[in-house]
């Protein structure tokens, strides 16, 4: 059965953890693209400009396939795979983890990496609140004036949101649909046969 729902963060948290004199400071956000990725990472960057380790992970999408781990010049594998791990254990998406590292003299080894990074990262996971979210669909409808009352009606009916609206010669509908209630919601607009739907942007 195909999941209808995802899950990721509401807001963004920090967490801290310290081993042998290393601070190790977590910092969650939620995020959509690998452009703000990059902002944050960046922000981070010059706000703890002073640190040693910027080291990251992040997973997009609803169907999770866009991911990262970065371990910013610490041994291969031992900062953002951890990471990434703690937002897979957490079944997230669209989340967004950096650990910043403040190095305190004493090396941890590659078995200490591995630990700091990946409690660091859980700490603030676990601070965060999470939101279940609707995996939605986007169509394109178009039907006459008349008809546009109906067509609006049907998406309200089944949680649909019109996210925009080109009224000229006749009304154009960009529509977000929740996945659960996508079959059902087009056959309703479908049966009026007054309003066509696109399932792919007319160019």
């Amino acid at each position: 059965m195909n999941a209808t729902v995802y899950h990721t963060i509401a807001a963004p948290v920090q967490a801290e953890f310290k081993d042998k004199g290393s601070r190790f400071i977590a910092f969650a956000y939620p995020v959509k693209t690998a452009e703000a990725v990059k902002k944050h990472v960046d922000a981070l960057r010059e706000a703890h400009h002073k640190a040693r380790h910027w080291c990251y992970a992040y997973r997009l999408g609803t169907d999770g396939n866009t991911f990262r781990a970065n371990d910013d010049g610490e041994p291969s594998g031992s900062a953002g795979r951890p990471i990434l791990g703690q937002i897979d254990s957490a079944g997230l998406t669209d989340v967004l983890v950096v650990v910043v590292r403040y190095f305190g003299g004493t090396l941890l080894g590659v078995p200490g990496l591995i630990h700091a990074y990946k409690t660091s990262a859980a700490e603030a996971l676990q601070l965060a609140e999470k939101l279940e979210k609707n995996i939605e669909k986007t169509v394109w409808l178009r039907c006459g004036y008349p008809h546009l009352n109906d067509a609006i009606r049907i998406a309200r009916q089944h949680q649909a949101e019109v996210v925009a609206q080109d009224l000229q010669l006749d009304c154009r509908l960009t529509v977000s649909i929740p996945l659960a209630n996508y079959t059902a919601c087009l056959a309703a607009w479908e049966q009026t046969r007054a309003i066509e739907v696109r399932l792919e942007e007319a160019v």
